[in-house]
């Protein structure tokens, strides 16, 4: 199977959900990112009828608080079959080891355990706001690698990172450490929030392990023609 790109499903019901699939065909099995704004709304439903429609997901809630919270919660959600989820590097090497257990004890009998990624930096972060507002004095670079590093010291699979930062965490980290990279925007399309961007071409070139990719997609006028364009671009097939 070719690498799919992870289809950010930035929506706030179940119903919207499953407007948007029927725009696919029944036999394409996604990759799929279930994040705060729907799984608050819909909860561990919408993980559940997505896994039993045949699709991946990552389940991307960021959780951030101490490790005995975490680790019970991860717990819970790996009791779901999500493929991947993850937390924020910020809450530490403890808690990012908690997640791990967590998840490895929840996880269904036979599944293997989900790929656990930190988030570094938000990619809407700038090196400014970094500075300024969180009173890290690095550069952004710098803040990112040390974060991957924390990362795979708990034992974590990889990161969420920007496009931008791979090639350094690989070269800080291993060449198998997962970089997740969302703000991925097909050529000519709009940025909007995200300031750290780049092509999945561009994605592929420098190494990245998965790209997560929404609007472009989403409020695609055909979501399957624009999806099948970037899994193309993404696989390198012309």
């Amino acid at each position: 199977m070719s690498n799919r790109p992870i289809i950010a499903l930035d929506f706030s019901s179940k119903e919207e959900v499953t407007d948007f699939l029927t725009k696919f065909p029944a036999t394409e099995a996604l990759y799929v990112k279930v994040g705060m704004e729907l799984f608050y709304q819909e909860g561990p439903e919408i993980v559940k009828s997505l896994k039993a429609a045949g699709h991946s997901v990552f389940l991307d809630l960021k959780l951030h608080d101490i490790p005995n919270t975490v680790e019970h919660a991860m717990k819970g959600l790996a009791k779901l079959g999500v493929d991947m989820t993850n937390v924020h590097a910020a809450g530490g090497i403890q808690m990012m080891a908690a997640a791990k257990r967590g998840l490895e004890a929840g996880k269904p009998t036979g599944n293997p355990t989900p790929v656990l990624i930190a988030v570094t930096q938000l990619t809407s972060t700038s090196e400014a706001e970094m500075q300024q507002e969180q009173l890290i004095k690095v550069s952004l670079e710098e803040s990112v690698q040390h974060y991957a590093k924390c990362a795979e010291t708990a034992g974590l699979d990889g990161v969420v990172c920007s496009a931008l930062e791979v090639e350094a965490i690989k070269k800080k980290t291993s060449a198998d450490f997962v970089c997740l990279t969302p703000g991925i925007r097909p050529a000519g399309s709009a940025v909007g929030d995200q300031k750290r961007v780049m092509t999945p071409a561009q994605a592929a070139a420098i190494g990245s392990t998965y790209i997560v990719v929404g609007r472009p997609i989403t409020q695609a006028e055909d979501p399957y023609q624009a999806y099948s364009a970037i899994k193309k671009e993404w696989n390198g097939e012309k």
